[in-house]
This record gives C-alpha cells, structure tokens and sequence, in this order.
C-alpha cells in the first residue's frame, strides 16, 4: 500500500505547514515586488522604444488589455486553487497532470534564468554611483543575499519588499514629474512607430514588428498572478487571491505606462532618445542631470534587488511544492518539502534554488540567460487561459467564490491574443519559443518516464489547504 505523504490531512487535503499570516495588503506588496514596475521601465521599457519608438505607448496598452484577460483567468483559477504551487497546481487540476507538471519544469528552469537576467542589471545602476560596484561578481552577491533575505518569514519578507517598493515608486515618480513638466513632443508621438536606422535617421517600424513586442510588454507587467504562491500564507486567501490579482495589474499597469508616456512627451529629441544605449538615463541626464541619475540609479538597483527577492520566494515555494507533491525520488524531495519549524518558510528549498540560480547566473552567458527566459510567459498564459476554459467546462473551478465576469469571453479572446503573439514572434526570432517548448516537453518526458508509473502515490494533487486549519 502506498504511503500517504505528511504534508497531506487524514482528509485528503494539504496539510497548513507554512505560517497564514500575510493579510490581503502584505501579499500584495511582495506580488508587486515581484513585478517591480520600476525594473520593468529602466530594463524591459527602454529595448520596446529603442524597437518603436513612440508607439511604445500603444504597445503597452494592447497588452495591458491582454493583462486584463489574464488577471481575470488567474484571479478565478487561483480563488479555485489557493495553493503555493501556483500555475502548475491549477493548471494540472483543469488540464491535465502532465500538462501541470511540464508546466512546473518551464517555470521552474525559466524562473532560475529569470533571477540571473534580473541580478545582471544591479551592477549596471550600482556603478553609475560607484563604478567598483558594476562587475559581474555583484550579480552573485545579489542572488546570494536576497536568498538568505527570502528563507526569513514571510511577513518579514512582507515589510522588506513593501519598503523597497515604496522607493522604486518614488523613482518612476520622478520620471513622470520631469516628462510631463517639460512635455512638448506632439502627441501623436505616442502612436508613431518608429526606429533608428544605422545611419542614425529614424525609419517607421511596421505593425507586425509593434506586435511582436507586446510580448515584451506583457512580460514588463508580468508578475500580478504570483500572488496565489502566497495563498497559503494570506489569511481568508480564496476570497481575497482574485482582488490581490486585479488590484496588483492595476496598480503595474498604472506605476509602468503613466512614466512610458511621461517620458516619450518629454524627451528633448525623440530620435536621440530612441538612438540612445540606455533610453531612461539619456532622458534622466537632459532634463535632471547628473546627481539626479545616479540618486534614481540606485533607486532602480534596490528594485532589481526587491524582484530577486520576490522571485526567489516564488521559485523557492514552487519547488516545496512540487517536492510536497511527490515528484522527486525521495532522498532529495523529502528535504525539499520541510518547512523550518520556527521560520515556517520553506528553507531548504529556498537555499537550493539560490545555490542553482547563483551557479547559473556564473557560468551561463547572459544571452543564453536571456534567449532561455523570452518565450515561457507566452506558454504559460496560454495554458492559464485554457485553464480557465477547461475548468468551468469540467466543473473544476465551480468552488471558486472568485468568478470571471463575461466568460468564457476573457480565456478565448486570450487564447486568440497568444496565437497572434506566438506567429509574430516566430517570424521576427523564433528560437525563444524552441527553446521553451524544448524545456516544455522535458517535462512531459520526465512526468511519462517517472511520474505516471508511480501514480498510485505520486502527484496526487491533493485538495487545497483548509483556510479553517
């Protein structure tokens, strides 16, 4: 007879390891850490306006309304599902059990490169204030410290990320101030596509190349849905998760667009601004000057420094997850699934992926870093919106007190919306979406080769956590 796992009640649910201690608002902030909109518009902005100038703004509207779908999917598929998990765990419970754990594996080896691509641009902002600080070696002691950071409690980590985030808003402030109190550019900058040619002259850019980079933009808001990785830690979660969600893309999209918008209306030039290395500092430099750059540089490298902790809390709860879950043979998944017994966090999992990500971040060029991590968020919101098709058809998600207003509406328009993306971007670089579905079926390969034949007792999936424990 197989063994039940101690991770799972005599009633066929998980059991309430980790500490329910968070409240509606301090989830919030750690998933806001996670985006870090401040990040996004000093790293991810600056490469869609080198790529189309102005109609950068168009850009990051059509893929707020692609946000707005996907936060409706997340919000009622997590209100189902209000377990750490995160992705894999609902989209396994409405798709399929091998779908669910090829998911993991994406997520899981995307989320390790994630963390080094993220950790390399702390060095780039720290040394515009001390240039000994700019050396590869910062991104290590990045990794390293935001992982011991990230084993500490959860409401620990709760105020740590909030404050940070509260100076990572006062950057992107400061942004919009400075765009908005020179703004001169006619407004039709906002919807004009364009990009520097070698010569220097700006050329138009065509509409297949706009939509291509949505999916940067839908990867610069990216980050609302960690929320549920938190779910088992948020007091009342199935109630709150949907909110938490929706607040936290309104909030993103808000913190992102209004200094985009800023910026591109403010510009002294707009082809040196589209023509300059680093769009942000150039705008910073002409209208702040010097000490005003580097005092928002290390405001921005506090950001990169508050998404690697939120990332590494993701990671390391999804790797306990999968761990709790059985998928690992169990003289490595048994260590995996503890929980610190006075931290109540899951320590040794969380050590283990900033080991992984500190090794990787090292000895994996960063254009590896970058093609590896390109194309799994369009995997991954593919499968959230079949979820959240799937999951009323089969009356899996009947339980949710969160319901998606207009379905099934919202997962097909997303359905529709990633198709466009996915051919947009195979025919401008095809090889991130290779290699995410190569790291993809990986995952159907493993589940098929180990899982599925020890089935009986393995990736069970069990109920989620009684709130009421």
């Amino acid at each position: 007879m197989a063994e039940q796992s101690t991770s799972v009640t005599g009633t066929g649910a998980y059991r309430q390891d980790l500490a329910r201690s968070l409240t509606f608002k301090e989830n919030m902030l750690i998933t806001l850490s996670s985006v870090t909109p401040a990040s996004s518009v000093f790293i991810i902005v600056p490469s869609v306006i080198k790529g189309v100038g102005g109609a950068a703004a168009v850009v990051f509207l059509i893929a707020a309304v692609v946000g707005i779908l996907v936060a409706f999917c997340y919000a009622e598929l997590s209100s189902a599902f209000p377990i750490t998990g995160g992705e894999y765990a609902f989209v396994a419970r409405t798709v399929g059990k091998s779908t669910g754990f090829a998911l993991y594996v994406l997520t899981f080896v995307t989320g390790i490169l994630i963390i080094g691509v993220i950790s390399a641009g702390t060095g780039d902002y720290l040394g515009a204030a001390w240039p000994a600080l700019s050396g590869r070696w910062i991104g290590v002691v990045v990794i390293l410290v935001t992982g011991a950071i990230a084993v500490l409690g959860i409401r620990t980590n709760a105020i740590v990320t909030g404050t940070f985030l509260v100076l990572e808003l006062l950057a992107l402030a400061v942004l919009a101030v400075l765009g908005f109190a020179n703004a001169h550019q006619p407004i039709a900058t906002l919807w004009t596509a364009q990009t520097a040619a070698p010569n220097g002259t700006l050329t138009a850019a065509a509409a297949g190349v706009v939509v291509s980079f949505t999916a940067t933009a839908i990867f610069a808001y990216n980050g609302y849905g960690t929320a549920v990785y938190y779910a088992e830690e948020t007091k009342q979660a199935s109630k709150t998760i949907g909110k938490t969600i929706l607040w936290s893309l309104a909030i993103t999209v808000a913190a992102e667009l209004i200094p985009l918008i800023a910026v591109l209306l403010g510009a002294p030039d707009t082809k040196d601004l589209i023509s300059a290395d680093a769009p942000m500092n150039y705008f910073l430099l002409a209208r702040g000057g010097s000490a005003l750059n580097i005092a928002v540089s290390l405001g921005i490298a506090l950001a990169v420094i508050n998404a690697v902790i939120a990332i590494m809390l993701q990671i390391g709860r999804l790797l306990y997850s999968a761990a709790r879950d059985r998928s690992l043979p169990d003289r490595v998944g048994t260590p995996l699934s503890r929980i610190h017994p006075r931290l109540r966090t899951p320590l040794t999992a969380t050590i283990t992926v900033t080991v992984i990500a500190a090794l990787v971040y090292w000895f994996v060029p960063f254009p590896v870093l970058l093609l590896g991590s390109g194309a799994s968020l369009v995997v991954t919101y593919i499968l959230v919106g079949l979820g959240a098709f799937t999951g009323r058809v089969r009356g899996r998600t009947t339980k949710a007190p969160y319901r998606m207003p207009l379905w099934p509406v919202p997962p097909l328009l997303l359905l529709a919306a990633m198709v466009v993306v996915v051919y947009e971007n195979l025919l401008t670089d095809w090889v991130p979406v290779a290699i995410a579905l190569g790291i993809f079926a990986i995952g159907y390969v493993y589940y098929y080769g180990y899982i599925h034949p020890r089935r009986g007792d393995r990736w069970t999936l069990p109920d989620p956590v009684d709130e009421q424990d």
